[in-house]
């Protein structure tokens, strides 16, 4: 190479400049040499997109928060590449027979990055600050299967009324209200990750910065230059430190996909999200991966709003979306039409994925779809279908498959329908606030459990947003929740989804995905379809 032959002082005026470079640059080109000129190490080099949120588990309710802080601490469970909950922190658990208690023995060698043994006062402490009111934790709800929980955090109750105790150091117990076969998924969710009481007694704002933040993961936190870049290195506290076979990883913080990509084709990034543009050019690439993502994209139906009072005319609408048709020729990113409302990879402790167990709920159907729609205006005594608006968040994307839609409606139905975009904030007031007739809607998993999706249509619920109530079906979620036999407590939840199919106050569209583009030289990296990326397998060549 040219450069050994340079004078000393030109390399040492190159060596000032690169110094200076931005994150953008500092995310290396290397692959066996990290940005502090280290050889030999393995360095994986990934983008945030954006600065977390918070690294507060309590608050850090989002993906750009979760990826990180999933690989600097850990609760007493981690989901495996098998998306099932396995004991990590805790190394035992034992489950009463009524199963209300949860009992939780910790490792002897569970230790802080600081050198401080992990406590069951630790989960104490960070799940009753979860719970505070004054914390306003996003993710509070997840926890009111605990007995007083809810009451404590919506100001009814006392933290000391809170089910969770530590019975000594290293044994954390946990009651429930009512059984419930979810909880070790639910509690895999960072939010119930613990606390270093000591450390945040003395520092409330340790999760702040790099020098002061204290983790019990994989990795541990050795620098943050917010909203540039964030570099971790292997935790040798870690009691599983010998299954880490990364040294750093390091984090850039670049917002902009087709900027992403680049660095990625220059060896800045070992792995890198695809371009929506660039999806259907990339598809071929040996180096895209395609995974499931836990989460939904579908349309609600107003069922207090003319015409879809009528079930039979919901349905048509519902039977005339061709979505193979919106996944092959819309949106071209690889995605799994939705022909049920529970998403791909969520699995029960057989292995057994509820998707392909419950099998096709809906599939486009024109002829069925124009019978029913011409049986329910006869049922409704209209002449002529009440006009139909249909009412979409501003996005190019969401306008590509609004147009679709109505397009469908108009082939299969003889239906011409009104589209109308709406600012993204002033949506959502209105969605809540039930002022759609038909309207663009998602979800995204928070645990990997079926019961988190479908739960959201029971009678009252703030995520129902259709005014549908069916008694059956909230039967079935609350009986579900009580059930020991996990076989018949996922029989409940597959008959709830058909009820909810069958009568269609919403109709799916597609299974969001994850595509990403990943060097060869990469290997282990787990992202569960909830979301979180597990880099504790994770290896570099």
């Amino acid at each position: 190479m040219k450069k050994k032959w340079l004078p000393l002082v030109f390399i040492s005026m190159l060596i000032l400049v690169l110094a200076a470079c931005t994150a953008t640059k500092d995310a290396g080109k290397s692959k066996d040499t990290s940005s502090d000129g280290k050889k030999g190490e393995k360095v994986l080099r990934l983008n945030n997109s954006v600065e977390p949120n918070s690294f507060d588990p309590s608050v850090a309710f989002d993906a750009v928060s979760w990826a990180p802080l999933n690989n600097l601490m850990e609760g007493l469970v981690r989901l495996n590449d098998k998306n099932t909950p396995e004991p990590a922190t805790a190394e035992k658990i034992d489950i009463s027979n009524d199963g209300l208690t949860y009992t939780f023995t910790l490792r002897d060698n569970a230790k802080w990055s600081n050198g401080d043994n992990v406590t069951a006062g630790d989960f104490v402490y960070g799940w009753k600050h979860m719970l505070d009111p004054k914390t306003a934790s996003p993710a509070a709800f997840l926890a009111y299967v605990i007995d007083g929980a809810e009451a404590y955090n919506t100001g009814k109750g006392k933290a000391e009324k809170i089910a969770i105790k530590a019975k000594d150091d290293k044994t954390f117990v946990v009651k429930l209200n009512a059984p419930t076969e979810a909880f070790l998924n639910i509690i895999s969710n960072p939010s119930f990750f613990p606390v270093n009481e000591k450390v945040a007694t003395e520092n409330p704002k340790w999760f702040a910065e790099a020098d002061s933040f204290v983790g019990n993961g994989p990795f541990k936190l050795a620098s943050w230059e917010h909203d540039s870049k964030m570099v971790f290195t292997k935790n040798d506290q870690y009691w599983d430190k010998d299954t880490v076979k990364l040294d750093k990883v390091e984090w850039a913080m670049v917002n902009d996909t087709n900027t992403e990509y680049q660095m990625y084709q220059n060896d800045e990034l070992d792995i890198s999200s695809v371009p929506s543009e660039l999806a259907a050019e990339l598809k071929d690439n040996k180096e895209l991966k395609i995974e499931d993502q836990a989460g939904i994209a579908f349309y609600r139906f107003n069922v207090d709003k003319k015409p879809f009072t009528n079930e039979k005319v919901r349905k048509a609408f519902a039977l005339a979306v061709d979505q193979q048709n919106i996944v092959d020729y819309v949106t071209k990113q690889g995605q799994k039409a939705a022909h049920g409302f529970v998403s791909y990879g969520i699995s029960n402790s057989k292995g057994e994925d509820f998707r392909e167990a419950t099998g096709d709920l809906i599939t486009f159907n024109k002829d069925e779809a124009k019978k029913l729609l011409k049986e329910g205006m006869k049922e409704e005594g209209w002449s002529k279908l009440p006009a139909v608006t249909l009412t979409y968040s501003t996005s190019p994307d969401n306008q590509k498959i609004a147009v679709a839609l109505q397009s469908q409606f108009k082939e299969n139905l003889g239906v011409d329908i009104k589209l109308k975009n709406v600012e993204s904030g002033v949506f959502m007031t209105e969605q809540k606030e039930l002022k759609h007739q038909l309207s663009r809607s998602s979800f995204l998993f928070d645990y990997a459990d079926p019961v988190n999706a479908i739960e959201s249509f029971i009678t009252g619920s703030s995520m129902n947003r259709t005014n549908w109530s069916n008694k059956q079906f909230d039967k079935l979620i609350a009986d579900s929740k009580k059930e020991k036999d996990n076989d018949k407590r996922w029989k409940m939840l597959q008959d709830a989804e058909k009820i909810l199919i069958d009568e269609a106050p919403i109709v799916p569209l597609y299974f969001y995905n994850q595509l990403t583009l990943q060097k060869p030289s990469v290997t282990g990296v787990v992202r569960h379809p909830v979301g979180y990326l597990e880099l504790k397998w994770a290896d570099k060549k």
